[in-house]
């Protein structure tokens, strides 16, 4: 068959090339840029084994701006936020199914990945597809279940979940996942599936917002919430997630709200949301109290990706926290090793610590805990420390003569 796949970000991209074993496939996005460095044989990002993938590929994939024909079309386009209204922008979704509804032909095969809002497959994107003038098309909902860093293990892996508009939709659509997914395929309705992603990444965020809550009751009881957490998860039916500087990322800090706008029965998930958007200015709270003496200080930032080990820095809670110290007129230095893009310059470790009043860990890579804490001790102005994710090792940085802080527990 003949597929193509529109959008070639962190998701239509390994989908495009897992399907491409078997499959062509062409793939689509409005970069040229990504178009080009793909066609060149390069990739636009990096994601363990894409590049296996791309090389495996062969003849079989190619990179276009423009939908071609093809008999079925997948579209893995983003969707943003809007901000200040906390609904989806589905100007990117709206625009693919417009672009596919130009080359539709009887007995197409459409699947939508992205992740909507409940009801957008039957009340936008369908429609969309409609004007074709089409009597028969298939169209399902199969949304992505991945995450940066570990993607191409995941989509084929994990369970997936199926929504089609009948019978032969969701066995067509079955037909081309069970070509490279090993999880079990379940099927369903569109708006089922629709609701059930969103279930999933709010299930995620409001359970993080659980244990930020409990990190601030912690420091506010002088107990130490990590060990209370591993205690507490000694429980059979109790597991507690990791509080941490804040939730990033294009799903887990921005799905919650595609499944709250069109209801009026939601209360639990604005809290959840508002609980994890306000540990960026828990964490300065910390930092504020290091250096109530200092004036002007200097702080270093370690990490601005929102997840540990990749450089995916998408709604990361680094932004909110740098520009809030910024607002308190701290000078503040950024260093990352994956992030390649990112609004303030990226620095080497040693630039970015030089001289600085404290270093705050927000991204728990693992080559963070690597870092000797004496050779730092040697660069800064002042030495503080301020722990988001418990990741380091404090004894060696007190030794070293630090000050560290931890978040959701007291030091003594």
């Amino acid at each position: 068959m003949r597929l193509c796949v529109l959008g070639l970000g962190y998701i239509g991209l390994p989908t495009a090339l897992l399907l491409s074993q078997k499959h062509q496939v062409v793939g689509v996005d409005i970069n040229q840029k990504i178009v080009n460095t793909l066609n060149s044989g390069k990739l636009p990002f990096n994601e363990p084994g894409l590049d296996e993938l791309l090389t495996r590929a062969h003849g079989n994939f190619s990179a276009a701006q423009k939908v071609v024909e093809a008999d079925v079309f997948i579209i893995a386009v983003p969707t943003p936020l809007e901000g200040s209204m906390k609904i989806a922008d589905l100007k990117y979704v709206r625009s693919a199914a417009e672009m596919i509804s130009l080359h539709l032909k009887d007995d197409n095969l459409v699947i939508l990945e992205s992740t909507v809002p409940p009801g957008t497959s039957e009340r936008l994107v369908i429609p969309i597809l409609r004007r074709s003038g089409l009597k028969t098309f298939y169209f399902s909902h199969c949304p992505e279940r991945a995450i940066p860093g570990n993607t191409i293990f995941e989509i084929v892996n994990n369970d997936r979940i199926i929504g089609g508009i009948d019978k032969t939709s969701n066995e067509r659509t079955k037909a081309i996942y069970a070509s490279f997914v090993k999880g079990n395929i379940y099927l369903t309705d569109a708006k089922t599936a629709e609701f059930v992603k969103l279930m999933e990444n709010t299930f995620r965020d409001v359970n993080i917002a659980l244990a930020n809550e409990f990190a601030q009751i912690a420091e506010e009881s002088n107990v130490d919430v990590w060990a209370a957490i591993e205690l507490a998860n000694k429980h059979p039916r109790v597991k507690i997630l990791k509080p941490g500087p804040g939730v990033g990322g294009h799903c887990i800090a921005i799905d919650p709200w595609f499944l709250t706008e069109n209801s009026t029965k939601f209360k639990i998930i604005p809290i959840a949301r508002q609980i994890n958007d306000s540990m960026p200015n828990n964490v300065l709270l910390l930092v504020r109290k290091l250096l109530k003496e200092l004036k002007e200080p200097t702080i270093a930032v370690l990490g601005v990706a929102y997840k540990g080990d990749i450089g995916d820095a998408r709604e990361t809670p680094a932004m909110k926290f740098i520009k809030l110290a910024e607002n308190e007129g701290f000078v503040v230095k950024v260093h990352d090793p994956y992030v390649k893009e990112f609004d303030y310059k990226i620095l080497g470790a040693e630039d970015a610590v030089k001289d600085s009043d404290c270093i705050i860990l927000i991204t728990d890579h693992n080559v963070f805990k690597e870092i000797d804490p004496v050779k730092m001790a040697k660069l800064v102005r002042k030495k503080n420390l301020v722990d988001t994710r418990n990741i380091l090792d404090h004894e060696k940085w007190r030794k070293a003569g630090f000050t560290v802080e931890v978040l959701g527990k007291i030091s003594h």
